[in-house]
């Protein structure tokens, strides 16, 4: 690992980070009306279209951070968006990994 990969491993929370349970909650206060409107399945699709567009930005352009944050951001959105259509808590997903690898429990992975 290059020294500025594993500088990027290592940053931590800002003091302006927004939380994971507080963007769900952003994202539910902008959007759950429509989304639930939508349903399930017709937000998996902007979900997996999402997913497209952020794999050509990576490989088109691997370098313009902001694009790559741009689609990462509306891939997170959308992804947040199926979670609470399903009643699921994005601070649960995230907290399946605070200890590592939710297999091997290994910090870094040893599976």
């Amino acid at each position: 690992m290059s020294e500025d990969q594993a500088a990027h491993r290592r940053v931590g929370p800002r003091s302006d980070d927004l939380g994971i349970g507080a963007f769900q909650t952003a994202i539910e206060d902008a959007y759950f009306d429509r989304d639930s409107a939508r349903g399930v399945d017709g937000s998996f699709t902007w979900f997996v279209e999402e997913v497209g567009e952020l794999a050509k930005e990576i490989r088109q352009n691997p370098r313009d951070k902001q694009r790559l944050t741009e689609e990462m951001s509306d891939v997170l959105a959308w992804l947040t968006t199926l979670a609470s259509l399903l009643d699921i808590s994005m601070t649960d997903c995230a907290r399946r990994y605070a200890d590592g690898c939710p297999k091997c429990h290994g910090t870094p992975c040893e599976c």
